[in-house]
């Protein structure tokens, strides 16, 4: 009898082109070099194993190589998402997540893992994931055994008792407490070494009030500055990046000037504080296309009319803090919050950036260059170029001229692997 794990290994090995360890030559039609902005005609791009090792002009052929002809495509870096939860219920019920088991969550990481990397996002930051189940996703996706982007996992966020990052039941009685809740410092301290321990990859805490918890303002600040600098702290002893949900004007300052790597939402955003964001070099991971889809199908996804209520408080808001930040100048990479609205979707984000204060070409260096800087992976992802990771997407036409053209990836490779291919 085969085993799961085998007979999943199997399942995906139909999934992914057979290309073994054979050198392949990728033919480029319109080649986009993600620094310059400038598209090159006719390269060859030579992988070998999960890495690129030479980027030529012309098309290049010989005698034991596997050649993938994409002529008539712009290729680019496969495209990463800073803020995703993957680990989510498969359908857009609002209040499902709270009758399925922990076992049934991880079974809809797999699938949302899937969905997102046939997208064209060979690369993901989760930012949030009780039981530590987004640590198991990735670890699936890095043996091989299910189709995934890389993914860099931050385990349970961490939050006050009620705050945003707790669960905030109707009755006491139930006595709900989420995984990352501490208080204090030295609690702080402790959850950040108890995710560590669990290997995660960065550490995650809520600065502010969310859009989807109850009870909680958007805006208002939940740490103190002193909880915040021991988060940090700990995070950056152990070797770990540092995230903070932050939605209101203080709550974004204060968890800058305690040290984070970057600030995810930043809806409250004023010239202060954007130069203040600049100055530290902090990055901004601001989800602008996901009000959209709150306001738009929230009510019929049985989202509770506070929160969208809240939504509603936040969307424009957040809007004018991206155009903001963009002309201060701030570091902002892509970051979509998928899982609010449905994973494989991430690639909408990219128009609104564009109708927001970015250029195409800006737009899709926040989603490679300056994502992979924030993951400390500069030299390895982010461009096509020797010696980076073969992650490697192709649209149908030029996404300089019509960026909304990643929504529609017409080739994936990942590591060497081809996971899509055009019709």
């Amino acid at each position: 009898m085969i085993s799961f794990t085998r007979a999943a290994s199997l399942t995906i090995g139909l999934l992914i082109s057979s290309l073994g360890h054979a050198e392949i030559y990728l033919h480029a039609g319109h080649l986009l070099d993600v620094e310059t902005g400038k598209i090159l005609s006719a390269h060859t791009i030579v992988i070998e194993g999960d890495t690129i090792s030479a980027v030529k002009p012309g098309y290049l052929t010989g005698d034991d190589v596997k050649i993938i002809d994409l002529r008539n495509h712009w290729v680019l870096p496969g495209v990463m998402d800073m803020h995703t939860h993957l680990v989510e219920n498969f359908s857009g019920d609002f209040y499902a997540p709270l009758f399925e088991s922990p076992h049934r969550a991880v079974i809809g990481g797999v699938v949302n893992a899937k969905k997102t990397l046939l997208a064209g996002f060979t690369t993901v930051r989760d930012v949030g994931s009780s039981d530590y189940q987004d640590v198991a996703v990735r670890n699936a996706i890095n043996a091989g055994d299910i189709p995934g982007p890389r993914m860099f996992v931050a385990g349970p966020a961490l939050g006050i008792t009620g705050g945003h990052c707790d669960e905030n039941s109707l009755n006491h009685a139930f006595n709900q407490r989420a995984d990352g809740v501490a208080d204090g410092p030295w609690a702080a301290r402790a959850q950040v070494r108890k995710n560590v321990k669990y290997q995660v990859d960065l550490i995650k805490f809520c600065a502010t009030g969310g859009v989807f918890s109850k009870g909680t303002q958007v805006g208002q600040r939940q740490y103190t500055l002193e909880e915040m600098q021991a988060i940090v702290d700990e995070a950056h002893t152990h070797g770990r990046p540092v995230a903070a949900h932050a939605h209101g004007t203080e709550g974004i300052a204060y968890a800058i000037q305690a040290g984070v790597d970057s600030v995810e939402h930043v809806s409250f955003l004023d010239k202060k504080t954007a130069k203040l964001a600049k100055k530290h070099g902090t990055f901004l991971s601001m989800d602008i296309y996901n009000t959209e889809y709150t306001l738009s199908m929230g009510e019929a996804n049985g989202v509770p009319q506070e929160n969208i209520d809240k939504e509603r408080q936040v969307g424009t808001r957040q809007r004018e803090s991206f155009a903001l930040a963009v002309n201060t100048g701030a570091r902002v990479v892509f970051g979509s919050d998928a899982g609010v609205y449905p994973h494989g979707d991430n690639a909408k984000q990219f128009s609104r950036m564009v109708q927001f204060g970015m250029t195409p070409l800006q737009a899709i260096q926040a989603a490679t260059l300056h994502s992979a800087a924030l993951l400390r992976q500069q030299n390895r992802l982010g461009q096509i170029k020797p010696t980076y990771a073969a992650d490697i997407i192709a649209v149908s036409a030029n996404p300089l001229d019509d960026v909304s053209v990643l929504e529609r990836v017409n080739f994936v490779m990942k590591a060497g692997a081809v996971y899509k291919r055009p019709k």
